[in-house]
């Protein structure tokens, strides 16, 4: 119904944002709000997914199409509901979800929280040979070493220092982030986002 919605981004909340689109406030639940903090009193657009059921309209909302793609596509797993759907979508990228379902990784499936090996296995079954197509981008490739090595690095810090940020305010404690903090700085991430799903991933993989 909603491809996408474009106004003043007036919060961000825990779970979701809101929305001013010409005197209309829409609450639109994300997987990483906070993502869009710098953001606040800025236009912005937001990739939506109006879900219906029969107690209640939602609002879903993406920072980038491919995300919106990967839930749409989970809602088609039985057994996931848009609320296990979001907690993938924030803590993996389509690129990295793609490998793992088409390699059949249910050990990497199952680190998200409430995906048990059953689970695991039926988002497999449903969905190999329908994400292949993002097997081939979104990743990070390696490059031979060039005056850009210090920008990688300054994105690699800032990135991770701002991604650490995000967690404390989802409400990870001190001791949770300290004990990802080196890992998420030597990842080699490309934005903010990349840095928070995988300080999400870090945090919620099994030990």
């Amino acid at each position: 119904m909603y491809a996408y919605i474009k106004g003043k981004l007036e919060d961000v909340f825990e779970d979701h944002l809101v929305i001013d689109v010409s005197g209309i406030g829409y609450e639109i639940y994300s997987p990483n709000p906070y993502n869009f903090q710098r953001q606040i009193e800025q236009e912005v657009k937001i990739y939506t997914y109006f879900h219906v059921r029969e107690d209640a309209q939602i609002l879903y909302g993406f920072k980038e199409q491919e995300e919106k793609s990967l839930f749409k596509k989970l809602l088609n797993v039985s057994g996931i509901g848009p609320k296990n759907a979001l907690s993938i979508v924030g803590q993996t990228s389509a690129h990295d979800f793609a490998l793992a379902i088409e390699h059949e990784d249910d050990g990497f499936l199952t680190n998200f929280p409430g995906v048990g090996k059953k689970t695991a296995r039926q988002m497999i079954l449903d969905l190999k040979g329908k994400v292949d197509e993002w097997m081939h981008s979104g990743g990070a490739t390696m490059t031979e070493p060039d005056a850009g090595s210090v920008n990688i690095t300054t994105m690699s810090t800032e990135g991770a220092d701002e991604a650490l940020e995000a967690l404390k305010a989802l409400g990870y404690s001190s001791r949770e982030i300290n004990r990802i903090s080196g890992k998420l700085k030597a990842y080699d991430g490309h934005s903010t986002d990349d840095f928070v799903k995988k300080g999400l991933q870090l945090l919620t993989s099994k030990r």
